[in-house]
């Protein structure tokens, strides 16, 4: 099956993306593992006709969105996120009805549609710097709750939070991170920005996946608490193979990140299933809230 899917990567002028929750099965046989966001924009820059998104459904629309040229394939239609399905466009208007003018920061973790009403995007790394870049001092972050609570305790502006929140990070107490860190006292706890407030209080940092990675890599400890979905542990591992790094619960699984199976590749590459395709009405309005980000960032 592997060596099927790397002759049909090459036989279709194909890319492979894997997100970090992916398998390790599936990360392995990528072109490119990491963030969602990066591996959109790693993907625009090739010349690939055809991308191959290991993820979920809200990831595959972000590379349609940067890559309208593209064939973008998503090997499970049925792998979706729930914090994504929290928000819609017609919510997020109703909302927006009940506010004063404000802008919209929108979490990469949303649907395209909702991205196309958006001010600018932002994802878990860089949404201080994302607030911090507008003139406003009020304004409306979507869709996850955590991460806009997390932003707004380290900035003097008002931040009105949707009411979404991921299922697998919204889960961990702090109860059950002091039970972790009773287990090993030396480890270093790293928190995703989607844990409530109280546990990221508990962390020595809040970082995204990638942030993780790099943070280990500089650290000098050689222990660390993983507060993310347990599928980070396998990334983390192979680019510390000298580190130790354990779950803060083995509870943390993303089913939807688990859903594509190498099965599930062949068959998209063969029969060029799952096409995932923005309409060009909402691609433009969200490639621009997304590239206000991107210029924000360099």
């Amino acid at each position: 099956m592997k060596n099927r899917i790397k002759d049909l990567l090459k036989k279709r002028k194909a890319v492979m993306l894997a997100h970090n929750y992916q398998p390790m099965e599936i990360q392995e046989l990528a072109d490119f593992c990491g963030d969602s966001l990066e591996l959109s924009i790693k993907a625009s820059q090739t010349d690939a006709d055809v991308i191959v998104f290991c993820g979920v459904h809200f990831m595959a629309e972000t590379a349609s969105v940067l890559s309208p040229e593209k064939v973008v394939l998503l090997p499970r239609k049925d792998a979706g996120c729930p914090m994504a399905d929290m928000v819609t466009p017609e919510t997020l208007k109703k909302m927006l009805a009940d506010l004063p003018p404000m802008p919209v920061v929108t979490y990469v973790n949303s649907p395209a549609s909702v991205k196309a009403l958006s001010t600018i995007c932002c994802t878990s790394a860089n949404a201080l710097k994302v607030v911090e870049s507008l003139k406003e001092d009020e304004l409306l972050m979507v869709p996850d709750r955590n991460l806009a609570r997390n932003t707004a305790a380290r900035t003097g502006k008002r931040i009105h939070f949707w009411n979404g929140y991921c299922p697998v990070h919204d889960h961990i107490s702090p109860e059950a991170v002091k039970k972790t860190k009773g287990k090993y006292p030396d480890a270093i706890f790293m928190a995703h920005p989607e844990c409530r407030p109280e546990v990221v209080e508990l962390a020595d940092a809040a970082l995204s996946t990638s942030g993780m990675i790099r943070f280990a890599k500089e650290s000098k400890s050689k222990s660390f608490i993983v507060g993310t979905e347990v599928g980070m542990i396998g990334p983390l591992r192979r680019a510390n193979p000298d580190k130790n790094f354990y779950p803060v619960s083995e509870t943390m699984i993303c089913a939807d990140m688990k859903k594509i199976v190498v099965e599930d590749i062949v068959r998209s590459l063969e029969c060029m299933e799952g096409e995932v395709k923005v309409p060009e009405n909402i691609r433009r309005p969200a490639l621009k809230a997304v590239q206000r980000m991107i210029e924000l960032s360099i």
